[in-house]
């Protein structure tokens, strides 16, 4: 039976494979298992052990702690401090979110500033409209 805290590691096992653009049988090659295992682990129906876990953060290039980022001690997602911080879980979870962050990155260092401060003046422009 799935606890809670086996459920938010999955959703970060799975947030940060998407965000890598890895499949899920890409991420179980590294680590070798089959790609159901991956699967299971994803939606919190089996555990993952502490040796497994370690393959795991090792093969996403993250720090172990990376699983519990966010999980208060008593294995409760720690409340948010504000509106933005709730959102960014369910923000990056998106599929065009990802493709958004992956096209930003293939773009030379140039453009990518352009488009920052494109979207930092369309903000700008957006609160200006909202106080208006």
């Amino acid at each position: 039976m799935a606890t809670d805290v086996d459920i938010y590691v999955g959703k970060r096992l799975r947030r940060r494979r998407r965000l890598l653009g890895l499949t899920q049988q890409d991420l179980a090659v590294q680590v070798g298992v089959r790609f159901q295992q991956i699967q299971k682990y994803e939606c919190g129906a089996n555990r993952i052990t502490s040796s497994r876990l370690f393959a795991l953060a090792n093969a996403l290039n993250v720090n172990i702690n990376y699983f519990f980022d966010g999980l208060a001690a008593d294995g409760q997602p720690a409340p948010a401090n504000d509106s933005a911080d709730r959102l960014s879980g369910d923000i990056l979870s998106q599929k065009e979110t990802l493709e958004l962050v992956r096209a930003y990155y293939r773009l030379s260092e140039r453009p990518r500033r352009r488009l920052l401060d494109l979207a930092k003046a369309l903000e700008d422009d957006n609160s200006d409209a909202g106080a208006a």
